[in-house]
């Protein structure tokens, strides 16, 4: 009965129905106009979602005139910019192969609906010494970071790029979140993963870049009369449509 909107990502997507979520924000914001369908992945790369793409959108939702998605966010890269020699290094996607993905994950989904509206999100920044905290020697021999704040940033240029050749929004948020003091600590819990503030920033860019191509309240319906726009006289007019 109502469109739907995708958030297909990994763990940062995955997260993002948890309380105070990006995601949950999004589904409380169009509580009567649209769905948001989460589809997060924890630990994937964009080299596992091209496996998985059929599986998470597969050919059926088109059968029988399904409705197209209003838009599909795709939120990769943190996981690509792992380092390959430290310790996170089977995650690791060279950034060649990050974009040649990301163009097809954003052909495959404009393929198959031309109207849906794909917007691309950028790894976050890391906090280098917040990620260190996090591993025990035992797991991180080398105490080195397994994700950099110089690596991340170039997969955020290259998901940009991506976006530009692709002609589609995307949300840069690695340059965004580092706009503000102390955004290590404010925006991530973890050197990576979001805080309250940092699922805070991503809500409002994406629904920035939605209102950008027409997707707002002011401008999708709601799928049923609101308490206001009922007659108190004769409450059953509004149903008769």
């Amino acid at each position: 009965m109502r469109p739907k909107i995708y958030l297909f990502g990994d763990s940062i997507t995955e997260e993002s129905f948890s309380d105070g979520g990006w995601g949950a924000s999004l589904a409380n914001h169009f509580a009567r106009t649209a769905d948001v369908v989460l589809r997060g992945y924890s630990g994937y790369n964009t080299r596992w979602a091209m496996k998985v793409m059929e599986k998470v959108f597969p050919a059926e939702m088109n059968v029988g005139g399904g409705r197209s998605p209003l838009a599909v966010t795709v939120f990769y890269g943190a996981n690509d910019a792992c380092l390959p020699d430290r310790s996170s290094a089977f995650q690791h996607v060279p950034i060649d192969e990050y974009k040649q993905n990301l163009h097809a994950i954003v052909s495959h989904l404009k393929k198959r609906w031309p109207s849906t509206h794909v917007i691309l999100i950028t790894p976050p920044p890391i906090d280098e010494v917040a990620r260190l905290l996090r591993h025990s020697f035992d797991e991180n021999p080398s105490n080195l970071p397994e994700r950099t704040n110089e690596a991340a940033g170039n997969y955020a240029k290259a998901c940009v790029a991506v976006a530009g050749e692709c002609r589609v929004p995307v949300v840069d948020l690695w340059t965004r979140m580092q706009q503000f003091p102390y955004w290590g600590k404010t925006y991530l819990r973890d050197g990576l993963h979001l805080t309250l503030g940092g699922n805070k920033i991503v809500f409002e860019e994406v629904i920035g870049k939605l209102h950008e191509v027409g997707l707002s309240l002011e401008t999708l319906p709601a799928d049923l009369p609101f308490i206001n726009t009922i007659d108190h006289m004769n409450p059953l007019n509004a149903f008769k449509e």
